[in-house]
């Protein structure tokens, strides 16, 4: 049986000219652009997660941030590039523009430009190693600087008493810089400054070690040593920090890193480059060296020349007869003698001289010493003292004797005029009860009390009423 088609007519029926059905259309969709930005993002960071992307630098724009921005192009294209802070800090050389590089990281988009870039996080020069563009790099700008002139470069100390050496404690660097010098000049005295001459830590460590040399005020000059090694290990010695600590160190600065070969920007600034740790130990003890050689040499010439000498006398000796040299021998002897004498009579009286002169000196010395004894000056402060202080009380004295005479005087006036020596006369004076003097019989009244002073005393008395006769 054939299955009937839904859409044809029924039988019988014409079927209807012209209808048709259509496919229901899908709704539209529309994406804000943030959305949109931000799923093309991801989708590219899922895709281009790790890339490896090569060109020419261009636009190179360093920001306050740290953050670095630049553009890679070849001959059609080019892709915005950004190197944040923390990456631009591992980078061993400086990027500029022209420059060809490998650059290595994620394809993102920045939404708020829309704008496609590659998130850096590493990146090196085709056609050359990083360090050596690094290093290539700082000495032409330390050169445009002027710390490579010969005109700035100190001299050595000739001889030196002591060298500060900043290099690893433990290598061996130091033990045969301290063989060279103990060989050479034993009285030379070498104080180690311990740092790293390896690694991210060893720039600042060296740093700190040239300037606590140069504060000490212990050394006269710095040898900077370290053996041999790749160029990854000499980065230490190619950093642009050690480098204008050794142009900012007040003392000179000898450069012993790696071997002959080897050439740092150390050994650029540095006031004398040594071809290795050992060839610096025999340039700073060359002077003192040269000078023992020297003295060594004079000094077996001179037992060589006394060795002719006694020998020729000895021949001579044995030509003379035995008496006769035996008279010169024994007139030598005298003479000898005799100018020891004279000799020692000289000196016994240089000594006395000096010693009459020395007396007078310390003489002379112990009377300027006493005459500002502070003890002979408060000695005569106490003297002083003392006669002012009798002086004083004779002063004293002779003004008690003037005022008592004086006040004797007025005494006896005053004694005079007293109304009590009328009294001793034999007078009295009568007074009121209210203490006042009684001049007539009129001030009184009968009954009245009235007290009599007299020379010896005083006593009471009542006024009486007279009797009347008539």
């Amino acid at each position: 049986m054939i299955p009937r088609d839904p859409f044809a007519s029924p039988p019988g029926q014409t079927p209807q000219l012209g209808l048709r059905f259509e496919e229901p259309r899908p709704a539209r969709r529309i994406w804000p652009v943030r959305e949109l930005v931000a799923q093309v993002r991801e989708l590219v960071e899922q895709e281009y997660g790790d890339v490896w992307v090569e060109g020419e630098i261009s636009n190179y724009r360093p920001a306050p941030s740290g953050h670095v921005y630049f553009t890679l192009k070849d001959a059609d294209a080019q892709l915005p590039i950004v190197l944040f802070r923390r990456q631009a800090m591992l980078l061993r050389f400086r990027p500029e523009d022209g420059l060809h590089v490998l650059v290595r990281g994620r394809v993102s988009v920045y939404e708020q430009r829309g704008q496609m870039q590659l998130v850096a996080e590493t990146m090196e020069p085709v056609g050359a190693g990083s360090l050596q563009l690094a290093f290539e790099q700082l000495k032409e700008r330390l050169k445009a600087e002027g710390l490579f002139d010969a005109a700035r470069k100190r001299p050595l100390p000739t001889f030196p008493r002591t060298v500060g050496i900043v290099t690893s404690p433990t290598g061996a660097v130091i033990r045969d810089f301290l063989n060279i010098v103990s060989r050479r000049h034993s009285g030379l005295n070498v104080l180690l400054c311990p740092a790293s001459v390896q690694g991210e830590s060893a720039p600042a460590e060296i740093e700190a070690a040239l300037a606590g040399l140069n504060d000490s005020n212990l050394v006269d000059l710095i040898v900077l040593a370290r053996g041999g090694g790749s160029l990854e290990d000499l980065a230490a010695f190619n950093s642009e920090l050690v480098a204008r600590a050794i142009a900012a160190s007040r003392l000179p600065v000898v450069s012993a890193i790696g071997h002959e070969t080897d050439f740092t920007i150390a050994d650029f600034v540095a006031d004398l480059r040594a071809p290795t740790p050992s060839a610096a130990a025999e340039l700073i003890t060359e002077a003192q060296y040269t000078i023992a050689e020297r003295l060594a040499t004079q000094s077996h010439r001179l037992d060589r020349a006394a060795r002719f000498q006694l020998l020729q006398a000895r021949q001579r000796l044995t030509q003379w007869p035995i008496g006769r040299a035996e008279s010169r021998v024994s007139t030598l002897l005298h003479r000898l003698g005799q100018r020891l004498d004279d000799s020692t009579q000289r000196l016994d009286a240089a000594l006395l001289e000096q010693s009459r002169l020395g007396q007078a000196r310390v003489a002379a010395l112990a009377a300027g010493v006493l005459h500002h004894d502070p003890r002979q000056k408060v000695a005569h402060a106490r003297e002083h003292l003392a006669d002012f202080r009798a002086r004083l009380d004779r002063s004293l004295e002779r003004l008690i004797e003037s005022s008592a005479s004086h006040f004797g005087a007025l005494d006896a006036r005053l004694r005079s005029l007293s109304p009590l020596a009328v009294l001793d006369r034999g007078y009295a004076l009568v007074l009121s009860e209210d203490g006042s003097l009684i001049r007539s019989t009129a001030q009184i009244a009968a009954g009245e009390r009235l007290t009599t002073r007299l020379a010896d005393g005083s006593f009471t008395s009542r006024v009486e009423p007279t009797a009347n006769n008539g």
